[in-house]
């Protein structure tokens, strides 16, 4: 496809968005016959069919939703652009939305007290999360994708993207369990958790290296009960009784309250590190000022 008829490409995403070609019709004020027929050379531009038949309704194909994802991202900068240029906005497309990718071990709770001052400003900002490894998230970033990345490591050496590590501040480590066996781990804490089961991130984790190394200089010989790539998970787990979980002091109070758990000890030998990432060496998108300004001055007081 050497390029793109941007009509044809909103006539597309209007019909995947109504659902049906007469719905998209009374949208765009057109023939259901122009619709189709314009739907038919998008179709031959991309090479594959956008719509599968399924009795009388369209249902998008795989290329059909990853075309739809671009489209409704087009389209919605455009509506945003149309608001700028008529006045409606006058700070721009980048202070309306704020898109950010955060890495599948960055604890839940800690990324929402960083990116919800941006939901609570004067001005509405949109806000889009999207979580997974920080080697595909940095990826996304490097096609404009992504504003922002939070990560609890920052960018590894020698990748070939252009991605800046922006500190955000580190937590020491509270260990939790479930209020009910709390007595049993308090009293001789560290040396409790031996043969205790434990929760833990997956081997592949900053925090887990941290944690083992931490059991290894105090010869404290836990059993692993789980491990998790995915913090809440790990800790609905820790609610649920399995085990007990490692996590930021920072956040301890909230997650006493939210999975019901208590702190049997803390130590600030272990640190996990924050960072958020930016594709430019100086912050230039509001929200991302905003927010990350917000959690050192907040959040990471006092390590900041």
């Amino acid at each position: 496809m050497r390029h793109l008829n941007y009509s044809h490409l909103h006539y597309f995403w209007v019909v995947a968005r109504e659902g049906s070609i007469v719905r998209a019709s009374k949208v765009l004020h057109l023939t259901p016959q122009t619709i189709s027929g314009q739907l038919k050379l998008l179709d031959e531009a991309v090479g594959h069919p956008l719509f599968n038949r399924a009795g009388r309704s369209l249902v998008l194909s795989e290329m059909g939703q990853l075309v739809f994802e671009y489209a409704d991202e087009i389209f919605s900068v455009g509506a945003e652009l149309t608001k700028v240029v008529r006045g409606n906005q006058f700070e721009g497309p980048s202070a309306l939305s704020l898109t950010v990718g955060i890495v599948s071990s960055m604890p839940k709770l800690i990324a929402e007290r960083i990116i919800a001052p941006a939901l609570m400003g004067d001005d509405p900002v949109r806000v889009r999360c999207h979580e997974a490894s920080l080697e595909q998230l940095l990826s996304e970033m490097a096609i404009h994708k992504l504003d922002m990345v939070l990560s609890d490591r920052p960018v590894p050496d020698g990748l070939n993207l252009k991605a800046f590590n922006h500190r955000l501040g580190e937590s020491g480590m509270s260990f939790f369990v479930q209020r009910k066996q709390a007595r049993r781990y308090k009293a001789s804490f560290p040396d409790s958790l031996t043969d205790a089961p434990m929760l833990l991130p997956t081997q592949n984790s900053a925090l887990r290296r941290r944690l083992d190394d931490w059991f290894e200089d105090h010869e404290i010989s836990p059993r692993v009960a789980g491990e998790f790539d995915d913090s809440a998970l790990l800790k609905a787990f820790g609610e649920a009784g399995a085990g007990v979980f490692a996590s930021p002091t920072v956040i301890e109070e909230e997650i006493c309250r939210m999975y019901r758990t208590s702190v049997i000890g803390r130590t600030d030998e272990i640190e996990e590190r924050f960072y958020a990432i930016s594709p430019e060496r100086r912050l230039r998108h509001p929200s991302v000022v905003q927010v990350t300004g917000i959690a050192r001055a907040d959040l990471f007081s006092s390590s900041a």
